[in-house]
């Protein structure tokens, strides 16, 4: 029953935006995740009110102060796993080069291969930086994807209590209610290196080249 509940914003964020074969595939089986062959985003949107993204060729509209590269990451509450808060600025990882990776729910194919690139191909990376996943599932159904999903090396993060963190920075979609899919590379300064906002959602961003852009960083300080 506890399951089923967690993972019902999922199951309400898949309905509503028409999407397929929103599970989990490296769950209970305890197999190694299947990578599928996904699009790539050639490119980004920009951030913020009077923007859009697509959702299968449909705009879907941006809301919030939008963040651009050479901004600084903006103070914002998110919740943890254990339902306390903390701000975006002040994780863990504060005062190291982080890679924030946003999509807009846990429960669809596309954001759980995000998320597994994310903790596996990040190639030795973990071991320098902050390597974190915000999403508007709730921080229990986050925190039921990294066990049976098996991440033990990302910081999940829920925007789940407003969007806050998404309106904050320009990466909310009011309509459905959920965030932009988008990745976003944070110097040791929090200042923001690196932002990849996917124009159709059914796309990845680019996680190679964020992986590069946060190791020349991380080699550079």
């Amino acid at each position: 029953m506890r399951t089923r509940y967690y993972g019902f914003i999922g199951t309400v964020l898949c309905l509503s935006l028409g999407l397929v074969g929103c599970q989990t595939t490296a769950g209970s089986s305890g197999q190694a995740f299947s990578y599928k062959n996904m699009p790539v985003a050639d490119g980004s949107a920009a951030a913020g009110e009077g923007n859009k993204v697509l959702f299968k060729g449909s705009p879907l509209a941006l809301s919030g102060n939008g963040v651009k590269v050479g901004d600084s990451l903006r103070d914002v509450k998110v919740t943890q796993n254990d339902l306390t808060l903390v701000n975006i600025v002040e994780t863990q990882g504060a005062g190291k080069v982080r890679i924030i990776n946003i999509v807009p729910s846990l429960d669809t194919p596309v954001c759980e291969q995000q998320t597994h690139l994310l903790s596996e191909k990040n190639k030795g990376l973990d071991k320098m930086v902050e390597l974190i996943t915000v999403s508007v599932d709730t921080p229990f159904a986050q925190k039921r994807f990294a066990q049976e999903a098996k991440i033990a090396n990302v910081t999940f993060l829920s925007d789940y209590r407003g969007g806050d963190f998404g309106k904050t920075h320009g990466l909310f979609l009011e309509g459905p209610h959920i965030l932009t899919r988008a990745v976003m590379v944070v110097d040791k300064m929090n200042t923001i290196r690196h932002l990849q906002i996917t124009p159709e959602l059914t796309q990845l961003p680019d996680m190679e080249e964020a992986f590069q852009i946060a190791r020349r960083l991380v080699t550079e300080s």
